[in-house]
């Protein structure tokens, strides 16, 4: 066992951290004013506890993301940090705690995502709705972006959210098809499809996230993304891959920008009326201007 930990030890050491995926500190009086409210009230967002490097620059454009339905996750997907298994019971409260949390860091566009909750009936979708609906009644202002799971394919759990209608609906498919059951243990690449479809169809507007540099290659990137173009996806994030751990699967290879670059200009010829494509790009990155 000692041999295998150390073999991996070392074909990580051989893939080390380009240039170009060093981040610049965060900075600026909203940056500062952000992270002041953040201590002071002791809130919760995922741009701190995920340490997501581009956590300056979105709080100074006034948006954060917010992970609601615990922090414990049903599913044990190979590239996430989330702990996995038996999530503590559902926190009637949360809603009016999150919505609170946006009304006092002044948050202009709020990302809310979540843990994956099979051991539920309804998937959340109930916590959903009433987030949704508590940030609108204290923050009429703020607009939405609701990062969902796929509810393990039970749609009248989705129509949930199509009912209750965030400005924007995003759902990660995450990998190419070939690599799917290797990255989403328990996600199935068809059904994400018919999530977004679901969802473009109830007059969404559509978003869906990609992470590179798992050992996909170009031509797979190209299938995926023209996948996504079939079900009327509207925006699309494409970022690099980071191992969190020694546990999770490691870094298969490093895309340049230059490459990330093709990827944007070539999405943006197949119909996505917005594409976010670089190695530190996230799902929430930019999220404010996906309003279009």
């Amino acid at each position: 066992m000692a041999i295998d930990s150390n073999q991996q030890e070392k074909k990580i050491e051989r893939l080390k951290k380009p240039n170009w995926l060093r981040v610049k500190l965060p900075t600026g009086e909203n940056y500062r004013k952000v992270r002041g409210l953040v201590d002071q009230h002791k809130l919760h967002t995922i741009c701190e506890s995920g340490s997501c490097p581009n956590m300056g620059e979105c709080w100074g454009e006034g948006t954060a993301t917010f992970m609601i339905l615990g922090n414990i996750c049903t599913r044990s997907c190979g590239f996430c940090a989330v702990q996995t298994g038996k999530p503590e019971q559902v926190d009637e409260f949360e809603p009016g705690r999150v919505a609170n949390s946006v009304k006092i860091m002044g948050v202009k566009h709020a990302v809310i995502t979540s843990v994956d909750r099979d051991d539920l009936k309804d998937g959340g979708s109930t916590i959903w709705e009433q987030t949704v609906r508590a940030i609108r009644n204290q923050s009429p202002g703020t607009t939405l972006e609701t990062l969902i799971p796929d509810f393990a394919g039970k749609w009248e759990n989705l129509q949930t959210i199509i009912d209750v209608a965030p400005e924007i609906v995003s759902h990660n498919l995450e990998t190419v098809r070939r690599l799917t059951k290797q990255v989403r243990i328990q996600a199935k690449y068809d059904r994400s499809l018919e999530v977004l479809f679901r969802l473009k169809k109830g007059g969404m507007r559509t978003k869906s996230g990609v992470m590179l540099g798992l050992g996909e290659s170009e031509n797979e990137v190209l299938e995926t993304m023209e996948d996504l173009r079939q079900v009327g996806v509207d925006i699309l994030t494409l970022g690099q891959y980071l191992q969190p751990t020694l546990r999770h699967l490691p870094v298969a290879e490093f895309i340049t920008p230059e490459q990330f670059e093709k990827y944007r200009i070539k999405g943006l010829e197949m119909g996505f009326r917005y594409v976010e494509s670089g190695p530190l790009v996230r799902s929430s990155y930019h999220a404010e201007k996906h309003l279009f």
